[in-house]
């Protein structure tokens, strides 16, 4: 199969086919692979910063009015579209000119009181923004007095060689950082801290000697403490102390976190936006780029393969088409032994071979038909010459036209007619349209009556028939003695005096199969190298073709023609010195052709 020429050209297409499959998804998932992973990266740092910006707006602000101006500030600094919309999916505010659809999903949920820990890392455990602060928040005078006295304990703090500096936390309490990050002024989480109506300090081992003390909590902090401890109660179901860190963030027992956490969302509900969903556009900037240089590189890397398979399969295929090409050529103009040089298999082989066997077939069948030609004419010159010249003896007057010499004109023109009458006998055989007459014939009484005709040309020899059983064909009797005749004549011909010829039928196998008619002699037989041709026409073995030593060659020719007529065989077997025999195998019904 690997020689097929549909197989080398589907192995060719496939090639070039996975290569080109193999290449474009090499580069489109080296370029899209890395362009998605950058575009995540990308993607989720923009959206968590929007989402970032939008949630310090929701934390600060009861509504969403006024969020317009935000939102697109957000647009320009990102290059991207930002649309909020309520939970109902009513538009807040929009970047995009126009106000074209939002996109199918949000890329967050905006919600101070719940915020998304996948934007906004490091989010504490109740997901509570931390600027989320409410009642919380302390007024300016307040703010300015806590300032003061922060200020101070940091100017002793660095009095005593610490390094210390004042932060503020989102409700705008200030509060020490030292090195080593800020004192942890909040009680062990596992003691209750000091009632949230009382001030309180703490300090750490190691501290300085000034001792610097947190501030307790202002009039508006306690105001506010006061309402989460009654919701914080009102949660626990006991008495929970609730207290204040120093960046001012409400704190309490472990024990109470989570109601903790519920109680500040009950209290920061009025005082943050509600829940809204957030949606980022996609930016020009966010389609995947491939490299032009790439995709150039591997197109040629690609058209040089294909050209390349492409060349050598079509020179292997055209190389012997053009062979065969000008072989035929050469036939044409007149060169029989044109042939072609057969080196490919497959198809292409294939095509080699038949075309130098009909080249041969048909330089045989030419030279067959010059030599028959030449055979013809002269098995007619022969006898026409004698006929035309006793003539033209007799018109002259050199001969008297007697009856021997008009015996012998009538024996030349019966030479003529049947070399005639076989002739057109092979050619209606040739043509198919030999007709045969099938009936039942009784081999055994056939035989006998070929030998009572023959018997007196057969003078000076012994003259047999065997028939072995009692063998019947359905054949042509007429045909079938004219085939026996013909080899029974040509056994006496070459048999010398004295000799015998023997005339044998019998069945093959078990007397069901063909019908076999041999015609044996004791003649000086047929060289090895004769035997091939012996039933080809106007063949023989002397080349002189002299009436002595031969007929017209057209005679074992017809019997292997009525052979097949009936479906049969004509064969011969013989020996140098030993004889001849020729057999012919018939079968026992004879189909006759259309």
């Amino acid at each position: 199969m690997r020689h097929s020429l549909l197989v080398r050209l589907i192995a060719s297409s496939v090639l070039i086919a996975v290569c080109s499959i193999v290449a474009t998804a090499w580069l489109a998932a080296r370029s899209t692979s890395g362009e998605i992973r950058q575009q995540q990266g990308q993607t989720l740092a923009r959206d968590a910063r929007v989402n970032d910006a939008l949630l310090g707006y929701a934390a600060s602000h009861p509504r969403w009015d006024g969020v317009e101006e935000t939102v697109r500030g957000l647009a320009r600094q990102r290059g991207q579209r930002v649309a909020l919309a309520t939970e109902g999916g009513a538009l807040i505010a929009d970047s995009a000119t126009g106000r074209p659809p939002l996109p199918a999903r949000a890329s967050a949920v905006v919600d101070p009181l719940a915020v998304d820990v996948s934007l906004v890392p490091g989010t504490a455990t109740d997901r509570i923004d931390a600027r989320a602060v409410g009642p919380f928040l302390l007024p300016g005078p307040e703010r300015a007095r806590l300032r003061e006295e922060v200020d101070a304990q940091a100017a002793c703090l660095r009095h005593e060689g610490w390094r210390a500096t004042v932060a503020v936390g989102p409700g705008g309490r200030p509060y020490l950082r030292r090195e080593g990050g800020p004192a942890t002024l909040a009680p062990d989480t596992e003691r209750p801290g000091p009632p949230a109506s009382v001030p309180y300090a703490a300090s750490q081992p190691g501290s300085p000697s000034c001792s610097p003390n947190t501030p307790g909590p202002t009039t508006t902090e306690k105001r506010a403490l006061n309402q989460l401890a009654a919701l914080v109660r009102k949660c626990h179901g006991s008495r929970v102390e609730v207290w204040l860190d120093e960046t001012g963030k409400p704190a309490a027992a472990a024990s109470a976190a989570e109601c903790l956490a519920t109680a500040r969302r009950a209290q920061l509900k009025p005082y943050v936006a509600p829940a809204a969903l957030h949606y980022i556009g996609s930016p020009e900037d966010r389609t995947p780029v491939i490299d032009p240089y790439d995709i150039a590189g591997a197109t040629a890397v690609i058209l040089v393969l294909a050209v390349g398979v492409s060349v050598l399969v079509a020179t292997r295929l055209a190389r012997p088409m053009r062979a065969v090409t000008a072989a035929a050529r050469r036939m044409r103009a007149g060169d029989g032994s044109a042939r072609v040089m057969v080196r490919a298999k497959g198809e292409v082989g294939e095509l080699g071979a038949a075309f130098n066997e009909m080249s041969e077939h048909l330089d045989r069948m030419e030279q067959q038909r010059k030599a028959m030609v030449s055979d013809v004419s002269h098995e007619l010159r022969t006898p026409l010459s004698n006929i035309r010249g006793w003539l033209e003896a007799t018109q002259d007057g050199v001969a008297e036209l007697d009856p021997a010499l008009t015996a012998s004109l009538v024996e030349e023109a019966m030479v003529l007619q049947h070399i005639i009458d076989d002739l057109q006998q092979l050619a209606l055989a040739d043509a198919g349209k030999l007709r045969l007459h099938p009936e039942p014939v009784d081999v055994a009484d056939l035989l006998e009556q070929i030998a009572t005709v023959y018997r007196a040309a057969a003078a000076g020899l012994v003259l047999t028939v065997e028939v072995t059983g009692r063998p019947y064909l359905d054949a042509d009797p007429v045909r079938l003695r004219q085939a026996v005749g013909n080899l029974l004549t040509n056994a006496l011909r070459h048999t010398p005096p004295g000799g015998r010829v023997s005339l044998r039928a019998y069945s093959d196998g078990d007397g069901e199969g063909d019908v076999l008619i041999e015609v044996a002699d004791t003649g000086p037989g047929i060289a090895p190298e004769h035997l091939p041709y012996v039933f080809d026409r106007f063949w023989r073995a002397e080349k002189s073709r002299s009436r002595q030593t031969g007929g017209s060659g057209l005679g074992l020719a017809i019997v292997r023609q009525l052979a097949e007529a009936h479906g049969g065989s004509a064969a011969v077997r013989s020996e140098p010195a030993r004889g001849a025999t020729f057999v012919l195998r018939l079968p026992r019904r004879t189909k006759i052709r259309d």
